[in-house]
């Protein structure tokens, strides 16, 4: 099976990427940087998901819209016009069986800073509009949203004990997700079955912040 992940060199995306390879997947990986992954079946391409030149590749089975920014002024230009780009590219055609974004817990709180939780927001939006047209090919398009997970990107608060302390308090399970624990999510979201769903993956912090004590 063919499969493409974007921001496939660090994080989350490189987890993704080695988890489906580990199942003898075919993966092409495309991220602004250079590859991070040596194996016989990874091919990898350097670009700008939202202004670069996407290569051409056909027959793509599985979509995996992980590239994304924070924090930037290009939150809405990479996080959700380039992820509707390669989509659009990519996704809509007879061969594809399942479409996965990787939005945010922000998507649904508001939370983080203003373009990037409107930029995940609108990923959850264009995640069920895809469900809409790829149906006819009898594929599935959801999304995972995850809350805290253990990546460079959070250095600032993982390596600020005061911050990180006052982070654990807001969550029902004191921990954040590992990139692993993310990427085995894929079993679930890589299916026949589920469309036009998003995944909370918070630990419980959207739980937490509901209840009345």
């Amino acid at each position: 099976m063919k499969v493409m992940v974007t921001g496939s060199s660090c994080g989350i995306g490189r987890a993704i990427a080695e988890e489906f390879l580990k199942h003898a997947y075919e993966v092409i990986g495309l991220d602004i940087l250079p590859s991070s992954i040596s194996h016989a079946h990874y091919t990898h391409f350097v670009t700008d998901i939202f202004s670069g030149d996407l290569p051409e590749i056909d027959g793509v089975e599985v979509l995996v819209n992980n590239a994304g920014v924070q924090n930037s002024d290009r939150d809405i230009d990479v996080n959700l016009k380039g992820t509707i780009r390669v989509t659009e590219r990519y996704a809509i055609q007879n061969k594809i069986k399942s479409v996965v974004f990787i939005a945010s817990a922000s998507g649904q709180t508001g939370a983080e800073f203003p373009e990037y939780a409107a930029s995940k927001g609108g990923m959850i939006a264009y995640m069920k509009n895809v469900a809409l047209r790829v149906a006819p090919f009898g594929a599935t398009s959801n999304s995972l949203s995850p809350g805290g997970v253990l990546t460079d990107m959070n250095a600032h608060i993982i390596d600020d004990p005061e911050l990180w302390a006052r982070v654990m308090h807001e969550t029902l399970l004191p921990k954040w997700a590992t990139v692993e624990e993310i990427a085995t999510y894929f079993v679930a979201v890589v299916n026949q079955s589920m469309t036009a769903q998003d995944i909370l993956i918070d630990n419980g912090e959207a739980a937490k912040s509901n209840f009345v004590w």
